[in-house]
């Protein structure tokens, strides 16, 4: 999965969309509901971290693949929703020919 551009935005992606997941999920309510922000201020640097290394990704993925300028928004549009980047993976599993 590591040996091409789309493969490396596809994991990216999938640990990108389970960061998120957590976040909003565990720590966020962690945070809220009892009272302990040192769930968001680390899953928060994770999940920032992944998404900027995402949508290098993709920008990596839109020069060297000739992506549509359309593409670039989708992904990034799917980088902010909760189950996005898992939707994504589908068309890019398609195009990878997997």
């Amino acid at each position: 999965m590591l040996q091409t551009p789309i493969g490396r935005l596809r994991l990216i992606g999938m640990l990108e969309g389970i960061s998120l997941l957590v976040l909003m999920g565990i720590a966020m309510p962690l945070k809220y509901l009892a009272g302990k922000p040192e769930a968001v201020k680390i899953v928060g640097w994770i999940h920032g971290v992944l998404f900027v290394l995402f949508m290098l990704a993709v920008v990596v993925v839109y020069f060297q693949r000739r992506w549509p300028f359309k593409k670039v928004i989708v992904a990034f549009i799917a980088a902010f929703l909760p189950f996005g980047t898992f939707i994504f993976d589908r068309q890019l599993k398609k195009e990878a020919g997997m």
